[in-house]
């Protein structure tokens, strides 16, 4: 059976603007509404909350070209360049928190959530696309950081990549399949979504089916619910008993998700409430791996401000084009003509 992009929630519209780039904008702000003292301190603590890894010293010039941008008028100009950026959730991270909540051990990682977000020229408009976990692929020699270089791997599921080789190879299986260059690099543990989640109060779903997974303990009827970040989080994970039990039907609840949770933050004054503006700034920053380029404060908040133009209407989600693999009823592989068709159209 085929299945391309405008399977599941594909094609849906997702509301307001990118949650955690807002997000730290707001941190800012709350930071002095805290008061003068405590701006100083809450600057370092949320700016040491964030970890990063160098991935473009690690790949070095082995990758598809960057994208021409004309340079900015002045310095303090933001940037209006088109971008893209690898935003993976990350199945097993270390600590108990995590394990908690259903990661498996630190050496066992995979990216279990993989989305290329494209932000347009002018920074108007994106496109989130999902690509299925369970997508075969050809994996490249990635650099380790302890030295030497994994193998290739023909016919390997794409979320092995982030399992033997981290961010690194994550940004470079990316890379190879779509001949795309990823210029960021942003991930979030299972802790930390969760703890994001509560930090705003819950979120509100409506599901059109009814769930009842053993595997992610969660069940629930089809309806509106209000979820907290441990129900939110089994909603992101779950995929027996909906659809046809692949990934690709938890893509569609994913981007469903999203999108609350996303209408959620913009639907909530944070900054009349400081003490739970600083909880949601602390869960979003000490959940966040990044790359170098954007591994402080500032550099996030100069993103989100050159995102201020962003509205509901010009972000969608799609999923790769995929259809069954020959070798394996279980996984896909990518469709084609149609998903290089989508790859080129974002560079």
């Amino acid at each position: 059976m085929e299945h391309d992009e405008e399977q599941g929630e594909a094609g849906r519209r997702v509301g307001r603007r990118p949650g955690a780039l807002r997000i730290v904008g707001l941190t800012l702000a709350g930071a002095l509404v805290l008061g003068t003292g405590a701006v100083g301190w809450v600057y370092w603590h949320l700016n040491h909350n964030i970890k990063s890894v160098d991935i473009d010293s690690a790949l070095g010039d082995d990758r598809p070209a960057k994208a021409v941008i004309a340079p900015a008028a002045t310095a303090s100009a933001l940037p209006t360049g088109s971008l893209n950026i690898l935003v993976l959730g990350s199945d097993s991270r270390s600590g108990k928190a995590n394990k908690e909540l259903g990661g498996g051990d630190s050496s066992g990682a995979r990216s279990d959530t993989a989305m290329v977000v494209h932000i347009d020229a002018g920074r108007t408009k994106a496109t989130v696309v999902s690509i299925p976990r369970d997508t075969l692929v050809t994996r490249p020699s990635c650099p380790l950081a302890s030295g030497g270089a994994t193998a290739v791997a023909y016919g390997a599921m794409f979320n092995t990549a982030y399992e033997v080789g981290g961010p690194v190879c994550a940004v470079k299986t990316v890379e190879s399949i779509t001949n795309v260059r990823m210029d960021h690099y942003i991930e979030i543990d299972f802790s930390g979504f969760a703890k994001l989640v509560d930090a705003l109060g819950g979120v509100d779903v409506t599901t059109t089916q009814d769930i009842d997974d053993d595997y992610s303990h969660l069940h629930l009827k089809a309806g509106p619910h209000h979820l907290d970040g441990t129900q939110a989080l089994a909603l992101a994970r779950t995929r027996h008993g909906i659809g046809d039990g692949s990934d690709l039907g938890r893509i569609g609840l994913q981007q469903m998700l999203v999108k609350d949770l996303l209408e959620q933050m913009a639907g909530t004054n944070l900054l009349t409430d400081p003490a739970r503006l600083y909880r949601v700034a602390d869960a979003v920053t000490a959940s966040l791996t990044t790359d170098t380029g954007l591994d402080s404060l500032s550099e996030l908040m100069r993103l989100g401000q050159s995102l201020k133009g962003l509205t509901a209407d010009h972000v969608r989600t799609v999923m790769m084009p995929v259809v069954t693999a020959p070798s394996d009823p279980n996984r896909v592989i990518a469709k084609e003509p149609a998903a290089t068709g989508l790859w080129a159209s974002l560079r």
